[in-house]
């Protein structure tokens, strides 16, 4: 068993098999560099990067390939195996330990990042004022109970339970206290909602006029528009109502069942921000004798615990508080006159590791300036003997 052992240990802290390894990220980064000429950046991104296995399309032919989260997860095995454990450990040695466990917390801040991360964006005019941001790649239905009391109570459903399974066209949800059953049917990843004219051949249901048209899914995922038909069914009466809820109604739909009033209203997942910003000014700065911005900033007021503070965020100068980064991302509409009001779209970012890759690279060049300071350190030495 224990020659066993030795042979795996080997194996996996192997040379090669870091070589193998890197190979693979390398051949990663240049398929998913080609797939972007078909599809967007984040679709690539979880293809190749975010995934254990995938299947490439080789021409007609499809070949399974590791993906990047299984390259890395083998690759910090055999640095530990390899550059941590098996090592040996002498004055010699300390520097390339050093460098190898600063691989191994930039590693472990990429796993971080993937596993308990978010990000969204925030976009404002001037004088308005946000406390969650939304999430550009995913949708959630809020279904929000309007109380005689004037409180409002929200329940929201993400969209991998609305999302009807494959050879299906909906689905059922049930339960929560809530009065009714919702079916939900012909959802779509992207979609337009259209006023039905003689023109128009469709197979889906017409309401009031309009009916909601499936379309080909964009190849940026966040300029997808999800859309789908909501039935209502009473939970005491049978009775059932029907709508259509899209990502880009300007109200949400409303509706009555069992003396209670709710509306529904298909969104962009929402999460909430420790702290509520407000956009008080934004100034964009062009080249001159063109319309093209050599700078943009968002003065704001950050509303922290009741306390406000006047903060200015630039496209070098984020905003950072409680493990949230906001960044000037951009702002429009691009073609707006002179004069025109203007708004200004932030970037923000949940990452708990957020400052381990700074420290990552800090040990790494430590032990690199460590080795390589005892080697210059000796060679200068060995020189002087020889003289």
């Amino acid at each position: 068993m224990r020659r066993v052992m030795n042979m795996l240990a080997r194996a996996l802290g192997s040379l090669g098999l870091s070589c193998c390894l890197l190979s693979l990220l390398g051949l990663l980064t240049w398929l998913g560099t080609l797939e972007q000429t078909k599809s967007g950046l984040y679709e690539v991104q979880r293809k190749y990067f975010e995934s254990f296995v995938l299947l490439h399309d080789f021409g007609p032919i499809s070949l399974p390939l590791p993906g990047a989260n299984l390259v890395l997860s083998l690759l910090a095995i055999n640095l530990i195996v390899g550059g941590v454990v098996r090592i040996q450990k002498s004055r010699r040695t300390a520097g390339i330990l050093i460098a190898h466990l600063g691989i191994l917390l930039l590693l472990a801040a990429g796993f971080v990042k993937w596993r308990f991360s978010n990000d969204g964006q925030i976009t404002l005019y001037e004088g308005q004022r946000a406390d969650y941001f939304d999430d550009p790649y995913r949708y959630e239905l809020a279904i929000v109970e309007h109380r005689e009391s004037g409180e409002l109570f929200e329940s929201r459903v993400p969209q991998e339970i609305f999302t009807p399974a494959p050879g299906s066209d909906s689905v059922r949800l049930a339960g929560g206290g809530l009065p009714f059953a919702i079916e939900i049917e012909h959802f779509a990843r992207n979609s337009r909602v259209m006023r039905k004219g003689p023109m128009f051949e469709v197979q889906v249901p017409v309401i009031d006029g309009f009916f909601l048209r499936e379309e080909a899914v964009a190849k940026e995922a966040e300029a997808n528009i999800a859309g789908a038909y909501l039935k209502l069914v009473d939970a005491a009466s049978g009775e059932a109502e029907q709508a259509i809820v899209w990502g880009a109604q300007a109200q949400p739909w409303t509706a009555k069942c069992g003396g209670r009033t709710f509306t529904f209203d298909l969104r962009r997942e929402r999460h909430e921000l420790p702290f509520a910003i407000e956009l008080d000014k934004f100034a964009k700065v062009d080249h001159p004798g063109t319309g093209i911005p050599a700078s943009f900033t968002s003065d704001v007021t950050v509303d922290e615990a009741g306390s406000e503070r006047p903060l200015r965020i630039s496209m070098n100068e984020p905003l950072r508080s409680q493990g949230l980064v906001v960044y000037q991302a951009s702002w429009g509409p691009q073609n707006a006159g002179p004069g025109a009001r203007l708004f200004s779209t932030f970037a923000v970012v949940r990452n708990p590791a957020d400052r381990m890759p700074l420290a990552a690279c800090v040990v790494i060049a430590c032990g690199l300036l460590l080795h390589f300071g005892r080697k210059l350190g000796g060679a200068l030495r060995n020189r002087a003997a020889a003289q």
